[in-house]
Parts: structure tokens; C-alpha cells; sequence
């Protein structure tokens, strides 16, 4: 049965579960260049599969397990210390223009956070009209979230948005993930871990 939640349109299409910190958090990490290029990414992009043909790394074993977002690349790549063990095609915020400096700026925060304690199989942002599966909150306790690429109001996946995946930003801030990666994601990446998103 869907979920029909509560939503703070601060900057995805989260939702609102308890009270919420948005406070941007400073970068304190050295990034590590996560320049591994996987010889089995899934081409064409299928939003419905898993981005890599080889099976997801098992976590529980994983030593030093982080994730990095890289933005522009539209790639998440999921960490063991400085090794890349799999990544995943993604779609980030749009970007708008910063009325101060007039530079193009992603709506997803960029900097050092970690997964929250807040994730479920589906939502749906009524003020936006859109909605997705398996999300999990990496900031605001539901506001800024991983999730599979963008449902209808009907449950049914936005195939226009879906095809952004891999290739463009699309989503209002949140990490736009394959069914298949934010399925496992939601399952399998612990809370607590640390989540590095860069503009690369």
C-alpha cells in the first residue's frame, strides 16, 4: 500500500518525519578521486536494472564503507576506504542561478553528511506531483533522500524522468537512483554512513 506523507519542499521531493536540522554541513574530509572506471556498467542505461551487470558488494563485510555522489559525473560510487567496489548511474538536482554570484548551482547540498535513520519503501509529494520508491534520508530527517527515479500519482514510473538517469540532473535535490540500485540501497547501506557529495 503507498504511503502518502507529510512533505518539506526545502529540497526534493522528501518528506517531513519529526523535526528537521538543515544546517549545511562543512566539508572536512579529504575527497578521494573515485576515477575507477567499471568495465561492467550497464549499457544502454537501464533505470530498471542494476547499473553494473556483476552482483552488488556485500556491506556487511565491506571495510571503511562510504558513499561518494559525484554530481556532474551523475555517478554514486560506493566505497571501501580509496577503492571504488560498484557504482551506480544517478541524477541529482537541477541547476539554477545563483542570484548572488550569478553561477549555476546544483540543487542537491553539497559536503559531508550521513544516512539517517529515515527510509521506506514509497512516498508521494503531493504539492509536486511525484513520488518514488525505496528512499533513504542523507539530510533533513527525510528531506533530502536516495530514491528510485521519480514515480506518478498513480504509482506508475515518470518514463520521461526516468530516462534522465545516468545522463542529466532531474530531481529537486534528492539522488535519483535505478529501481533495481535503490532497491538494494535502501536494504543494504547502513545508517550512519558517511556521505560525500561533490560538484564533480
Amino acid at each position: 500500500m503507498k504511503k502518502f506523507l507529510p512533505l518539506l519542499v526545502a529540497g526534493c521531493i522528501g518528506l517531513t518525519i519529526g523535526g528537521s536540522s538543515t544546517s549545511v554541513i562543512t566539508l572536512t574530509t579529504p575527497l578521494v578521486r573515485a576515477t575507477t572506471v567499471s568495465h561492467h556498467m550497464r549499457t544502454p542505461i537501464n533505470w530498471h536494472k542494476p547499473s553494473e551487470t556483476i552482483a552488488y558488494p556485500n556491506l556487511e563485510t565491506t571495510k571503511k564503507l562510504w558513499i561518494k555522489v559525484a554530481l556532474k559525473k551523475c555517478r554514486v560510487y560506493i566505497m571501501s576506504g580509496k577503492k571504488v567496489i560498484y557504482t551506480m548511474y544517478c541524477s541529482g538536482g537541477v541547476y539554477q542561478r545563483n542570484p548572488k554570484n550569478h553561477k549555476m548551482v546544483s540543487t542537491t547540498p553539497t559536503g559531508t553528511f550521513h544516512i539517517q535513520n529515515v527510509r521506506g519503501d514509497s512516498f508521494f509529494n503531493n504539492k509536486l506531483g511525484e513520488g518514488a520508491n525505496y528512499y533513504v534520508s542523507w539530510k533533513g530527517n527525510g528531506v533530502y533522500l536516495f530514491h528510485s527515479v521519480p514515480t506518478k500519482a498513480n504509482g506508475q514510473y515518470n518514463v520521461k524522468e526516468a530516462k534522465k538517469l545516468g545522463k542529466h540532473p532531474g530531481s529537486h535535490g534528492c539522488i535519483r537512483l535505478s529501481v533495481a540500485d535503490a532497491k538494494w540501497f535502501h536494504t543494504a547501506v547502513p545508517t550512519g554512513t558517511k556521505v560525500v557529495i561533490t560538484s564533480e
